[in-house]
């Protein structure tokens, strides 16, 4: 699935919240993460943008844990970031895991955030407030299939476009002079 995402950084949480409460939008995630993301030995998924992640979700609000399995790659970062993502459900993280490990794969960097996210029509906005060792600034990120309405949400939570940006966030952290890890 193709989606248009982009990134608002250093925002203010409860300020973020309050709009979109404004806006109705509907609370559809509050959850706590670990993103265990994989790469090749040569690097060569990050190195191209794109990467293999196992995913545990802690979902607050339906209390019970998931585990995903994701691969994504950048298709474009020109006016919005454009990935190429494929995602699954699966059963038992440490199976997951094994699967990416029989494939080459190796654990390049563990990231514990917290995300709290609202839908407005058809676009999605997550709150992500990251692990102080690897992003030391909350920011949002909008995504949908929609170029319109992504331009209609970021106006009402008070921003324009040139507040925002496709970067990755490991391109936003090095901009930042705040990269860990990778």
């Amino acid at each position: 699935m193709k989606e248009l995402e982009v990134r608002i950084i250093k925002i203010d949480p409860e300020e973020i919240r309050a709009k979109l409460t404004g806006l109705n939008a509907k609370n559809v995630k509050k959850e706590d993460q670990i993103n265990r993301i994989y790469d090749f030995e040569d690097g060569r998924l990050l190195n191209n943008k794109g990467y293999a992640r196992i995913r545990t979700v802690n979902d607050n609000l339906n209390n019970k844990t998931i585990h995903y399995m994701t691969v994504k790659k950048l298709l474009s970062q020109e006016k919005y970031k454009i990935m190429d993502e494929n995602e699954t459900e699966i059963l038992d993280c440490n199976e997951g895991i094994a699967i990416f490990k029989a494939l080459g794969l190796k654990l390049v960097q563990e990231i514990k955030k917290s995300r709290e996210s609202y839908q407005y029509k058809n676009t999605l906005v997550e709150i992500d407030i990251n692990d102080k060792s690897f992003c030391p600034f909350p920011y949002i990120e909008i995504e949908t299939a929609n170029e319109k309405e992504l331009e209609e949400v970021v106006s009402l939570l008070g921003y324009t476009l040139e507040d925002t940006t496709s970067a990755t966030i490991y391109e936003i952290l090095q901009n930042e002079g705040a990269v860990k890890g990778l």
